[in-house]
């Protein structure tokens, strides 16, 4: 009988911090690499550039306000971030699956120095993501009319997302290794962030912002430095949390030394900072500077005089002025009488009080020639503005203008649409309900107008007429046709139209 003595391999010398790092550096770009490539990280990459390609163009009407481009980045970033964290949570339990757990044990790298390559591992994605923010602003920033500022802070909001819920998604493997918790926390965040199910948080402190994205989308686009978002606290306490995560998840995975528990008390403090800072009050400044531009708006713009008209705006919309002269100058072309040649202030106007969450409601001007246009351009807006323009030169200002109900109507809409390239189509968008017959209410800057049926037969069939032919008519009839109590029967003869059928009555 032969006896074979086996002698014991030996233990593994330790490595050392150069080598382990190294290591962990190789184990997370290789896990990264698996990450990008995911079924579930391409399908949300697939579907978030596809959102943002569709909805992108028309953001704004193509006039934008960078910011609130920067704020529009935010949303699609939440849909990878879901993705993110299902992915990487499969990856760390990935040896607990497929029972390899054991063969790790005669590796160099313990199991939290592999939970550190995994959270680093995310950066790859993050940098991807911060890549797709950058080139959806940029869009937005190369538009030949931008106006505005956008902010680095808003812009990391999207990239820190991904890498929050990523490092979650590590953090959760390590708590529950269970495959189920991961789609459990997906639904529940789907629903709380995406769903719209997160409170609103109104009061102080201003809970939102404990919340991954706080886009406060609205009607309303205020200049940026009325904005008071703590936009750089917010990014501070997404990363900050992050790291938190990221290294909790490695001292749950027992590699819980001195140096990572300092770097997890740091990174707790500064995500305790930034997430405490971030919920206080507007500044007393911030409120000050937005009473002064709902209020007394002259005190921060700078005005320009085009044809005889002048445009005072806010110093972000300056370029813009252009744009509301081209408008005004068609509108004025067509008119008769004095009105031709009246001198008129356009004031940008905004009501800023409220911030970003309000419906926002600009009272008429009672002061003579003087009309309002707001911070938004494009769609609506267009006729919206010609509409006001037209009332003030009809009715000597923009109070008077809203109190129409007579048949000088029909020559405030024919002077405001006839000249944009599509009027039947400005007569439906600049009407509240989108029609093009009947009696409606018609949008505006301010306070709005309104038009019965009768008016918008008339107007109907001017607006298939010769631009020149009309104008001639108007201008001969231009004392009739602006001479209160006149009526849209009375209009259409001047105008050399059929008598309207439908109703001339007016509730106002």
């Amino acid at each position: 009988m032969t006896t074979t003595l086996l002698t014991p391999a030996p233990a593994a010398a330790p490595a050392g911090p150069a080598r382990t790092a190294s290591a962990v550096l190789a184990l997370a770009l290789v896990e990264g690499r698996r990450l990008l490539l995911s079924v579930p990280v391409l399908v949300a990459l697939a579907a978030c550039t596809a959102w943002t390609v569709w909805h992108t163009p028309a953001f704004q009407d193509g006039h934008p306000a960078l910011q609130d481009a920067d704020r529009a980045t935010q949303d699609a970033p939440l849909l990878l971030a879901l993705a993110v964290l299902l992915a990487v949570n499969r990856a760390v339990l990935r040896s607990r699956h497929r029972d390899t757990e054991r063969h790790f044990a005669v590796l160099a790298l313990g199991p939290g120095a592999r939970t550190a390559a995994h959270a680093l591992s995310l950066l790859p994605v993050t940098l991807v993501t911060a890549l797709g923010v950058l080139a959806h602003f940029g869009y937005e920033a190369l538009r030949p009319d931008a106006v505005g500022h956008g902010s680095p802070a808003e812009l990391l909001t999207g990239p820190l997302t991904v890498l929050l819920f990523g490092t979650f998604g590590v953090l959760l493997a390590r708590l529950l290794p269970s495959a189920v918790a991961a789609p459990v926390a997906v639904v529940l965040f789907f629903l709380v962030f995406v769903g719209g199910a997160m409170p609103d948080g109104g009061g102080t402190p201003d809970t939102r912002w404990l919340a991954p994205v706080v886009t406060e989308s609205g009607p309303l686009t205020l200049p940026s430095d009325l904005l008071a978002r703590p936009a750089a606290w917010h990014a501070l306490y997404l990363a900050a949390l992050a790291l938190t995560l990221a290294l909790l998840a490695v001292v749950r995975a027992g590699g819980g030394r001195p140096v990572t528990l300092g770097a997890l008390a740091v990174a707790a403090a500064l995500a305790v900072t930034g997430g405490t800072i971030q919920t206080g009050a507007v500044p007393a400044d911030v409120v000050a500077a937005r009473e002064r531009a709902t209020l007394t708006p002259e005190k921060e713009q700078s005005c320009a005089r085009r044809s005889g008209v002048t445009y005072c705006a806010f110093p972000e919309w300056t370029s813009r002025t252009g744009r509301w002269a081209a408008v005004a100058d068609q509108v004025r072309a067509v008119a008769g009488g004095t009105a031709h040649d009246r001198p008129l202030l356009v004031r940008q106007r905004v009501e800023a009080r409220y911030g970003l969450g309000s419906d926002p409601y600009l009272p008429s001007l009672t002061a003579p020639h003087q009309v309002t246009v707001g911070t938004e351009w494009g769609g609506n807006r267009v006729p919206e503005f010609a509409v006001d323009v037209a009332g003030v030169l009809v009715a000597g200002d923009e109070a008077k203008a809203g109190r129409i109900c007579d048949g000088r109507a029909v020559t405030v809409m024919w002077l405001a649409l006839s000249g944009l390239p599509d009027p039947v189509q400005a007569l439906r968008d600049v009407r509240l309900d989108d029609s093009a017959t009947g009696s409606a209410i018609v949008l505006s800057q301010t306070e709005p107008h309104s038009m019965t049926e009768a008016q918008t037969e008339v107007v109907r069939a001017l607006l298939d007429r010769p631009r020149a032919e009309v104008a001639a008519k108007v201008k001969a009839h231009w004392t009739e046709l602006t001479t209160a109590k006149v009526t849209a029967a009375q209009a259409a003869s001047l105008l050399g139209m059929p008598t309207p059928k439908g109703d001339d009555g007016c509730d106002v």
